[in-house]
């Protein structure tokens, strides 16, 4: 066996036996398929979700807490001494964003071509062990161009993250599991927005000065040793994906299982990606007509310029600037929950993702008017924080959408990371200049008229899937899902009408038997359960 074949032996994927595979397991007959009979029970399904839960969600959401607790900490770090510490002035914090978001464009869409030939289970715990050193690195700095470089590499090495967890995320839960789950791992940004105010307030109160270090580089090395263990945890937990796993904490009938869950949803197991495909990805209106609202909502995030007006009024202290902000993040944690819950149970994304929106519209406008009482303009700072679900229920939908393709589901929001973040490098320069700080001439009423636009493009995207669903002769499912004919015939779907109302198209209806679990509109499912 050469080197090269023992590399892609340990990290790669065999496409051949992943072929046959599926070929084998999806060929049983439902009603031949006594091999999944332990999961009808109940309890078996519960316990089978629950393992995913452990491992899969829970490792996602530590890691992409440590990504944004790594990514935030300039902000915390900048308001408690570093500002003074390293002379910066002008646009330099603004500087530190550019750097990550360059990084980001370069390295976005290359880190999912790379999932295509190797492993989540290797590439992704690995970007994050460079990452976290990366962290401790800025604390040893004497000046704003070690920070410039480190930004630049984190932006590649995290690039990876955020769309290859909601790939595999994805790759494993079925719509009636899928947005609670996307919007508990999206919420670790909330978490960690939280946690980056309360550990920066610790370690200034506790650590300021200890080995003659102020309390800004001890965050910086705290944050990077959070980061390494979390890591390595990746190696074991993250599973890749149902039909190419080979994890040791779920059992080869789980693993034939979760085969069989994806098939009957009409998601598609990976493919190899070849430049032509890639070419006729790009040619569909689809990864256009989503990434409209994904970047729009990404570069109207105000939620770092809070912590500047608080500094801006003289009367707090730096661990009350650092912890006010908490209480927003805190708020974006509880509506992301109950609109990802209320989702799921109605089957339905437009409604909630038009919520989402409507409470960043109102914050920024708010803000855009900035003489307003005090107790209102605090107010409109909540706001945004308590419309941050609407990225949960935008991964939820792409995964939907998207399910046809696994690898434009990975690149699709890849892509809209990237264009977000070449729009982020120069964005904030002009919106938000930090030498007006906090009042703005231009930022909040643009991000306003923005957020508008970003309504336009979910019904956009609405209209347009709606109108392919007919065009392109597919049907949907008993999930509510478009599919091909043939995945419909072979699922065994009883017949469903496509002369259906506005509302009900997009709806995920669970009123059919789908493999294990019998799940009506009006019952709880074993999933929501737990």
């Amino acid at each position: 066996m050469t080197l090269s074949e023992k590399l892609n032996k340990w990290a790669g994927y065999n496409r051949e036996h992943e072929a046959l595979r599926l070929a084998e397991i999806t060929s049983i007959p439902p009603e031949d398929r006594l091999f999944w009979d332990t999961f009808k029970k109940p309890p078996k399904e519960r316990k089978y979700v629950q393992k995913l839960d452990l491992f899969i969600l829970i490792y996602s959401l530590l890691s992409f807490l440590v990504m944004t607790l790594d990514n935030s900490n300039v902000s915390n770090a900048y308001v408690s001494g570093m500002k003074e510490d390293l002379h910066l002035y002008g646009q330099q914090r603004n500087l530190f964003t550019t750097f990550f978001n360059i990084g980001s464009i370069i390295g976005a869409v290359p880190s999912q071509v790379i999932l295509n030939r190797v492993r989540p289970s290797i590439w992704i715990p690995s970007c994050e062990v460079s990452w976290s050193v990366m962290v401790m690195i800025i604390a040893s700095t004497k000046g704003a161009n070690l920070i410039y470089a480190m930004r630049f590499l984190m932006g590649i090495t995290e690039s990876v993250a955020y769309p290859g967890f909601a790939l595999v995320l994805g790759s494993w839960y079925r719509p009636d599991e899928l947005a609670k789950r996307m919007t508990i791992y999206d919420g670790a940004w909330a978490i960690a927005y939280m946690f980056s105010g309360y550990i920066q307030a610790g370690v200034y109160t506790s650590m300021n000065g200890l080995g003659g270090l102020a309390g800004w580089r001890w965050l910086f090395i705290i944050d990077g040793l959070i980061g390494l263990p979390v890591a390595l945890l990746g190696y074991y937990a993250i599973p890749d994906f149902p039909i190419n796993s080979r994890v040791k904490w779920m059992s080869q009938a789980q693993k034939d299982y979760s085969v069989i869950r994806m098939h009957e949803v009409g998601r598609k197991p990976p493919r190899k990606l070849t430049l032509s495909r890639l070419c006729r990805m790009m040619k569909q209106w689809r990864p256009y007509g989503f990434m409209w609202p994904y970047i729009l909502f990404n570069i109207c995030d105000t939620s770092s310029y809070w912590n500047l007006w608080l500094k801006s009024l003289g009367i707090y202290s730096v661990q009350q600037i650092n912890l006010i902000p908490t209480g927003g993040y805190a708020c974006g944690l509880v509506s992301g929950y109950l609109l990802a819950n209320m989702s799921d149970r109605a089957g339905k994304r437009f409604p909630f993702l038009m919520l989402a929106v409507f409470f960043n519209f109102l914050g920024n406008l708010l803000l855009a008017i900035w003489n307003i009482p005090f107790g209102v303009k605090m107010f409109a700072f909540f706001l945004p924080e308590i419309g941050y679900p609407l990225w949960g229920l935008m991964l939820t939908w792409s995964a939907e959408t998207f399910q046809d393709d696994t690898e434009l589901r990975g690149l699709v929001v890849a892509m809209g990371n990237t264009m977000a973040s070449a729009m982020g490098a120069w964005f904030p320069l002009v919106a938000f200049p930090t030498p007006q700080a906090p009042m703005y001439k231009l930022g909040y009423k643009l991000v306003t008229g923005l957020t508008v636009l970003e309504a336009m493009g979910i019904v956009f995207f609405l209209i347009m899937s709606k109108r392919e669903l007919k065009t392109r002769g597919k049907k949907l499912n008993k999930f509510g899902l478009a599919v091909d004919i043939e995945d419909y015939r072979d699922n065994g779907t009883d017949e469903l009408s496509l002369e259906m109302g506005d509302e009900e198209v997009g709806k995920v209806g669970y009123q059919a038997k789908s493999g294990a679990v019998e799940i009506t509109t009006k019952d709880v499912t074993v999933a929501e359960k737990i």
